[in-house]
This record gives structure tokens, sequence and C-alpha cells, in this order.
């Protein structure tokens, strides 16, 4: 009975919910776990129904977790750590909750985690961040995440750092992008002036026409971004009154996309000698009532400089 409630204890808070699902949990010397399985019904992808089926909707929001390592201080102190990575949206989000425990404390610990993580399939990283953070969602499949973690526990009596690892497969199908950027051309030259086309598509019949875009040069180049579309503006910076505008960055409001008409957006950037690239983003709201956060960003292309 006393190895049973000393198992209860640090299985307590969020490395509880991950034990349903997971087998034993890595940690020194013990090797990483094996998969792990998000497990939703066999079907179709969403973009190849079954003849005379309508597409299945496409798998809901969803976090899975898995044990990823125990560590452990010179003190006893001990931190139960698990790595959840979210799917079923537009990105996929990884945090890693703890458990803590100190020899002989009667406090029950909250634990507060950061780092950084790394997530490969086949070998290859194919998206990494800050915990807790999010990058696109690369799809289904199985990751090896790999998390560089500090967890501090409060009221404090735990602080301890190391390396996490976990195996997550994800089974939730890549989403469909609902908008998109293309820009010609795709390079600048120094010393010049350089008109970019940029066409701004909403491919998704949910939502609405709206969507702010905005571009941006790098700030110690010189670069001049400017437009004569009244949609666009440089935007202001400053307290007022100042007038004061970035030269090297433009914000457009758009307010009339849909479906089979793309926007279509031209901006002059100038150079000097010095070279600058041009990232853009894209921002977009999917209404849903009066729910507060809707929506979504997409990364655009990102013009050279040679």
């Amino acid at each position: 009975m006393a190895a049973r409630r000393r198992t209860f204890r640090i299985l307590t808070g969020a490395a509880a919910v991950c034990a349903a699902l997971v087998s034993t949990a890595w940690s020194r010397p013990v090797p990483p776990p094996a998969d792990v399985r998000a497990e939703a019904p066999a079907s179709p992808a969403p973009d190849s129904p079954a003849p005379g089926a309508q597409a299945p909707v496409a798998e809901g929001p969803a976090t899975l977790c898995a044990p990823a390592g125990v560590l452990r201080g010179a003190g006893g102190e001990r931190a139960v750590v698990s790595l959840c990575a979210g799917s079923g949206t537009p990105v996929m989000a990884v945090s890693a909750p703890a458990s803590c425990r100190r020899p002989g404390a009667s406090v029950r610990y909250a634990c507060l985690t950061s780092g950084s993580w790394t997530a490969r399939r086949d070998g290859a990283t194919v998206a990494s961040g800050t915990l807790p953070g999010s990058q696109p969602y690369p799809g289904p499949g199985t990751y090896d995440v790999t998390a560089s973690v500090h967890v501090r526990s409060t009221p404090s009596g735990v602080d301890l750092r190391g390396t996490v690892r976990a195996t997550l497969t994800l089974t939730a199908p890549k989403q469909r992008p609902t908008h998109r950027v293309e820009v010609a051309p795709r390079t600048l030259r120094p010393g010049t002036t350089t008109t970019l086309t940029y066409r701004v598509y909403r491919d998704s019949e949910q939502g609405d026409g709206s969507a702010r875009f905005g571009l941006i040069g790098e700030e110690n180049t010189g670069v001049r971004i400017s437009t004569a579309d009244a949609r666009c503006v440089n935007p202001l910076v400053g307290r007022a009154p100042s007038r004061d505008r970035l030269t090297y960055s433009v914000d457009c409001a758009l307010t009339d996309l849909q479906p089979g008409r793309p926007a279509t957006v031209r901006v002059k950037v100038r150079l000097d000698s010095a070279c600058s690239t041009v990232v853009s983003k894209l921002g977009y709201w999917m209404p849903r009532g009066q729910a507060l956060y809707t929506g979504g960003m997409v990364e655009g292309p990102t013009v050279g400089c040679s």
C-alpha cells in the first residue's frame, strides 16, 4: 500500500491524465516509451470522400500527452515531466506539464515549466520552438519530441533542469488552408526599385472577406516600401501627436476577399546598396457568432535578395 500511495502522489496533476493514455514514463536510465497513439475513427481523408458520400468532419482539436522523464535534484527534489502536443487545428501546440515533489515537504507544489522543444518525424526536424509554444501542424505521423526544460515550483523548493523525451503519434489530418498569398517577382536586387505584386486568396466558403495583410523589410538596411493602394498604409509609430511612420513596412486592410476573387496588392520596394528580404503575413477572421478568439494567421512568401 505504501508503494501505491507514493505512485499516486507522483502522478498527480497533469501527469495523471497522461498515465491513462500511455505506457510507463521514460526516465534515466530507462529508454523512451513506446509509441503513443491518439485514437480516431478510421475514415477517408477529407479531400477524398467515397463516391456519393459527404466528406467526413475533420477530427476536432485534442491534446495528446506522454510521460517524458523524471528530473532529480541533489536534495531529493523530483519533477515528473510530460510532453503534450495538440492537433486538429492549423498549429501543433507543445507544452511540458510537470508535477513536483520535495522530500519531507507537506505542501502541494505547483510546477512552472519553460524551455525549448524539437519534434522530429522519420529522423527529420519538422518543428521546434519555445515551451509552451506552437508551430504550423506538419500533419499526421509519429513524432519524436525532445525538450530542454526548466522546472520550478510554487512555493519555491524545486528548481531542476534537464532533457526529456517522448514519442507521440498524432492522427488528425492536416487542415486544408483557407487562405494563401502569392507574390511576383520573388527576388530583389540592391540599388533598384522593384514593384511586387501580391495576390491574396480566400479558398474557403467559411468566414468572411476581411483580412489584414502586412509586409516588412529589414529595418537597418535602408529599404523603403511604399504603395498607392488606398487600403494600405505605412504603420504609424510613436506617441501622439507624432506622425512618424515605418518606411520599411506596409499594412493593408482587405474587406472583399471571396473564393474565386483574390485581392491584388502592389507595392514598390526600393533598396540602397544593402540587401533586404521582405516577409509577409495574413491575419483573417472566421466568425463563430460572438466568440472572441476566431480566425488565424498565414505565413506569406518571403521575397529574397541577391
